[in-house]
């Protein structure tokens, strides 16, 4: 599992990607980031520096609108263009996480909230000491009681590969969900790989363009050297 210190800087970092810059919705769902460098924790591949060590209120959308950028350029993906900094500053308005509600009107964030903890569960379950760290995220948060009852209800009932796809109104957004679930697991697992191709497919991502996501999300949280 992982240490501390890596879990904090990840948390640190994408709550400026999804919590930072004002993004509404139940409180901002402050405890997005929070929750994914929680979930980032129990896995083996130690993640933390890079691109996802500064954060950003972007970043998110930064990493998605690059993967799109490289792929409608025919670029392939392991020599493409990664996401930087300035990216974070300069992201199209379409690819910034809250700026589309999802189907049913529900917060964005609170989609990516869902796709994140489904994506964790893919190995079958989150421990009780993971849980404890959730609860602890969730209350350092400040979440009103309707979020707190999100969370713990995306804790607590199976998640679908279906259910997670079907958040996505747009192509923008199903990207963010590929990305942020990517975030969240370890590809290196069989089966939390092929959680992630279910979930490429349930979201009509092209091949391609899931290759790029793939690059986006694996180099931004790479060590920095």
């Amino acid at each position: 599992m992982g240490g501390r210190s890596t879990t904090d800087r990840l948390t640190q970092a994408v709550q400026h990607a999804l919590g930072g810059g004002g993004a509404g919705g139940l409180a901002g769902i402050a405890a997005a980031g929070g929750l994914l460098g929680t979930l980032m924790g129990k896995k083996s591949r130690k993640r933390g520096g890079g691109l996802l060590s500064h954060g950003g209120a972007a970043l998110l959308g930064a990493l998605a609108h690059r993967a799109w950028q490289n792929w409608q350029a025919g670029q392939a993906p392991a020599s493409a263009p990664l996401a930087t900094l300035r990216d974070t500053e300069a992201v199209e308005p379409r690819f910034l996480p809250g700026a589309t509600p999802a189907t049913g009107g529900e917060p964005f964030e609170l989609s990516l909230t869902r796709a994140m903890i489904g994506a964790a569960r893919a190995d079958g379950h989150i421990d009780a000491a993971e849980r404890n760290r959730i609860f602890e995220q969730v209350e350092k948060a400040g979440l009103d009681a309707e979020a707190k009852a999100f969370v713990f209800d995306a804790l607590n009932t199976p998640i679908g590969v279906s259910e997670v796809a079907a958040a996505a109104r747009t192509s923008e957004q199903a990207a963010e969900i590929y990305l942020v679930s990517c975030l969240a697991v370890d590809p290196d697992e069989p089966i939390e790989r092929a959680y992630l191709e279910a979930l490429a497919h349930r979201l009509k991502l092209p091949e391609g363009l899931v290759a790029h996501l793939n690059r986006q999300a694996e180099m931004a949280s790479q060590p920095d050297s």
